[in-house]
């Protein structure tokens, strides 16, 4: 199953939390300090809240999540043929999961992710140096 990610900044995430849980009807997946998700069923969603108090209540990235690294290859070589411009992370550590995905953007420069997590982390930043620009530097 694949879902769509929103990724927003919050000025405070665990006041932001006790309000997704109750809108949402679920408990996050994961919940750091500055850092909090929800794997929503239904509707199909990975909700993602970013403590950064400056940019509260605006968009930080979108994305949308798959079940297999194959899955991104696939993404990748699609959006490819159609002349987007792809910057690929493998095995890269960001918000709290090791991760392979690539980025996107789209033309109003709103950052779009394609990811499959490889696994859980207690690791909140990025861990690969030297990746192409992708957001997850400064959201994550």
């Amino acid at each position: 199953m694949s879902r769509m990610q929103l990724a927003i900044n919050v000025k405070n995430v665990d006041e932001s939390v006790a309000f997704y849980s109750k809108l949402l009807g679920v408990e996050p997946a994961k919940h750091h300090p500055g850092y909090a998700n929800f794997a929503v069923i239904e509707p199909a969603l990975k909700l993602v809240l970013i403590e950064n108090a400056n940019e509260a209540g605006t968009l930080n990235h979108l994305g949308i999540e798959v079940q297999t690294s194959a899955e991104v290859v696939a993404a990748e070589h699609r959006l490819q043929d159609h002349g987007l411009e792809i910057h690929p992370e493998n095995q890269v550590t960001c918000c709290y999961a090791r991760q392979d995905k690539i980025w996107t953007t789209d033309p109003d420069g709103a950052s779009w992710e394609i990811y499959t997590v490889l696994e859980d982390t207690d690791t909140f930043g990025r861990t690969q140096p030297d990746t192409p620009t992708s957001v997850c530097g400064t959201c994550c």
